[in-house]
């Protein structure tokens, strides 16, 4: 099921539909917080959401299953300029391996550059062989390591793979 109405996703075939993109909004935390928690062991929940969105530092895109449908996956960012990190990407389980993280991490390298931002770090869990594909084919390059930085789904330690991306 893709989530469309009944008819419509009859009508086609039950295929989704083109993914848009829109700016964060303040009612996307329920949302967010869904799409999170099926992207990683320990998920933010809508709270923590409901802040990131009000900070003024707070950046971020939605992608969406078609213009004003629901979220499908998201880029959430923060920082000042010239320097922004990029705190979350994630994308429903149902749609992955489609490109959406990849238009997330592009439109955002746009919408950054144009306000003057200039470089874009991350840190990323060693082994998260699709964050690592993603981060690889945006141009993101490795900075560092953080030793034990997170835990495995055993608790054994992971390390933190911090990485860097100019886009200006």
């Amino acid at each position: 099921m893709s989530g469309l109405p009944a008819w419509l996703d009859w009508m086609t075939g039950g295929r989704p539909r083109e993914v848009s993109l829109r700016a964060l909004q303040a009612g996307d935390a329920e949302a967010l917080a869904r799409l999170h928690a099926q992207s990683f062991r320990h998920g933010w929940d809508a709270a923590e959401f409901e802040r990131l969105i009000a900070n003024r530092l707070t950046r971020g895109l939605v992608a969406t299953d078609g213009p004003g449908g629901v979220p499908v996956g998201f880029i959430l960012l923060s920082g000042v300029t010239p320097e922004m990190e990029i705190l979350s990407v994630a994308v429903d389980r149902r749609r992955r391996g489609a490109g959406i993280g990849l238009k997330l991490v592009q439109a955002a390298f746009g919408t950054l550059a144009a306000q003057g931002y200039r470089t874009v770090f991350l840190e990323v869990e060693d082994g998260n062989a699709a964050a690592l594909r993603l981060y690889a084919r945006t141009g993101f390059r490795e900075i560092g390591r953080r030793p034990g930085y997170y835990r495995d789904s055993t608790g054994a330690p992971v390390a933190a793979l911090t990485m860097r991306r100019d886009i200006a």
